[in-house]
């Protein structure tokens, strides 16, 4: 039996504003968090006792996904933070620091592991990925992904001889220095043993400093490489990109939920449209408790969240609208995200609520 750790303690700099309320992990994507998918996924491959680490606003994914049961799986957390000045304040310890303090509470990690990040989607055959760890009776196993030369200078890069032996590590290099082109994923397979390489109580990374170990250690560290969809979502810009596949259909097992009321727009509950006075071109899902007044354009890929509210002659171009966000009248929104509090453009530009000088008019529905 296969067990897992999903990474969720980080902070979600690089995405920002989307992360100053939520964890990384809990961005929606088609109305469910990324984590979401990812649980989903793991328990198709019969991985079903999972712990997942966590920091900043832990209580939400917490409170989101209780003990699991929903999904079919069971479901552990481990928080990683510190007292200070009498307050309880997150501190993640590293991908690999936060399996060490799992493993010497309780022991968990007694068989085969695998560790995900929690803020990328995939469609891994992690059955296949296991069997290949145990056929080649690696000790670690990295998933790694062949990525065009040219993009190299965004990934740590793998370099491993012909059968797969881990031989060393690039980070992020020049395309004219790179030794390879297959990127790591962040998608990980350890046995127990490797664990007790981990310094205990210390803030401790997987990919820069437990890696190089087991490399000059000469240990049976192998790169898998295999063709699936990895979707990362480490910036905005990401995100807006990932919405855009998603939307137009292009990633397999994302399916929009609701009513297909008319091709390429679908709707949940208790929608208010105008339907002979509006123009939606898809594909658009309208969120349940949203209305959309009479004029208002919408061009897709577009997702309104729940509780949205398009004014008179206001105009959605492939955005995306988070719950009980407000269009006012006449208003357009071109290429963004947008919140209550803020909108963010495609190149990662935030405007907030209230900021003098912007054009932009929205705010709150609920309101």
């Amino acid at each position: 039996m296969t067990k897992a750790l999903i990474l969720a303690a980080g902070q979600g700099t690089r995405i920002r504003p989307l992360t100053k309320g939520m964890p990384k992990p809990m961005i929606p994507i088609l109305g469910k968090p990324v984590l979401e998918y990812l649980i989903e996924h793991l328990a198709r491959h019969g991985v079903t006792q999972i712990m997942i680490n966590v920091a900043y606003h832990h209580w939400k994914i917490e409170n989101y996904f209780g003990d699991g049961h929903r999904w079919g799986v069971e479901i552990g957390y481990s928080y990683e933070g510190v007292r200070e000045h009498g307050e309880i304040v997150p501190r993640p310890l590293g991908s690999a620091g936060g399996m060490r303090k799992i493993q010497d509470f309780s022991g968990f990690f007694d068989e085969t592991t695998l560790v995900i990040c929690g803020d990328a989607i995939i469609d891994l055959d992690l059955t296949a990925a296991i069997n290949e760890h145990h056929a080649k009776k690696a000790m670690a196993s990295v998933i790694t992904l062949e990525v065009p030369t040219d993009q190299v200078k965004n990934y740590g890069i793998v370099v491993a001889s012909a059968d797969g032996l881990v031989q060393s590590f690039q980070e992020k290099p020049k395309p004219e220095e790179a030794l390879s082109n297959l990127a790591s994923t962040g998608i990980y397979l350890f046995e127990p043993t490797v664990l007790e390489m981990i310094p205990k109580g210390k803030e401790f990374d997987i990919g820069s400093q437990l890696f190089p170990m087991l490399v000059e250690h000469k240990l049976p560290f192998y790169a898998q490489k295999r063709p699936f969809h990895w979707i990362d979502i480490g910036k905005v810009t990401d995100y807006w990109t990932v919405l855009q596949r998603v939307l137009a259909g292009e990633i397999a097992d994302m399916h929009m939920p609701g009513k297909e009321l008319k091709p390429g727009v679908w709707v949940g509950l208790n929608t208010k449209v105008d339907w002979d006075r509006v123009q939606i071109k898809g594909p658009v899902y309208i969120g349940s408790g949203c209305q959309i007044d009479e004029g208002a354009v919408i061009e897709g890929p577009a997702w309104l969240g729940n509780g949205c509210c398009m004014r008179h002659g206001s105009k959605l171009v492939r955005s995306v609208l988070f719950d009980y966000t407000r269009m006012d009248i006449n208003s357009t929104l071109w290429e963004v995200i947008a919140s209550p509090q803020y909108v963010v453009d495609r190149h990662g530009r935030t405007t907030y609520q209230g900021e003098e000088g912007t054009t932009l008019r929205w705010g709150d529905a609920r309101a």
